[in-house]
């Protein structure tokens, strides 16, 4: 599928497209890194791979076929025969085994199993791989890509690399008034606990060297999207403002 990640993604790369512009972006829960890299993607005219989906998927996948997924080589043998896709460009849509399940892999009951996917080193080295490959024949001029560990593991040779962060209550207070029916009380409780799991997989928490920081504490969310756009114009074109 064009402008879309498919898995099993058996699509060899064509030689003469020149492969796009990538923008790796690390973030904790909540950082605002999904909702910042789609709009930054949007301005810049880029595609947007966010990856953290295939992790969701997968794990809303083992618990629909009754999968043990702290049995890694039954998660891992989900990838064999599955039929994963996420566009690109546009509004973001995923689906599996012909399916979509783009508000179901948000639900409270899949986030809160997709560490238990995410920590398996098979899971993440297949789906890496996956990611890119998909980004480097996506035929756009660049692509976002945002997740925990894409500056560190999934391309740490991209041209423009940044960890997005912001303090964990400010965090939370984001997260909340996108959930309905929570407080920010419960929903830092959460987001520590999931920061938690998460960091003995990657640290996404500390910005590895050549990573760029950008902290959004203080910053409303256009502000952020053009902290952003600012360190990718800078770090791509060497354009400065």
């Amino acid at each position: 599928m064009e402008n879309s990640v498919t898995a099993p993604h058996p699509v060899q790369p064509d030689a003469a497209t020149p492969e796009p512009v990538l923008v790796a972006m690390d973030g904790p829960a909540g950082s605002g890194k999904s909702s910042v890299s789609k709009e930054a993607a949007r301005r810049l005219g880029f595609g947007i791979l966010d990856t953290g989906a295939a992790y969701r998927a997968l794990a809303a996948t083992g618990l629909r076929r009754g999968i043990d997924l702290d049995d890694a080589e039954a998660v891992r043998g989900i990838l064999d025969d599955w039929a994963y896709s996420i566009t690109l460009t546009g509004i973001p849509r995923v689906t599996v085994d012909g399916l979509d399940v783009t508000e179901e892999i948000r639900e409270p009951r899949v986030s809160a199993e997709v560490s238990r996917v995410a920590r398996i080193p098979a899971v993440r080295e297949t789906l890496n791989e996956m990611f890119r490959r998909a980004v480097a024949e996506s035929g756009l001029p660049g692509v976002i890509i945002e997740g925990r560990d894409i500056t560190t593991v999934v391309a740490p040779n991209a041209p423009v690399r940044i960890l997005l962060t912001a303090d964990p209550a400010v965090r939370a207070q984001r997260r909340a008034g996108e959930l309905t029916g929570s407080d920010a009380a419960e929903v830092l409780a959460s987001l520590t606990e999931r920061d938690a799991k998460d960091a003995q997989v990657v640290d996404f928490l500390q910005a590895a060297p050549g990573v760029t920081l950008v902290d959004s504490t203080a910053l409303n969310f256009d502000e952020t999207v053009e902290a952003v756009l600012d360190v990718i114009r800078t770090q791509h074109t060497g354009e400065q403002r």
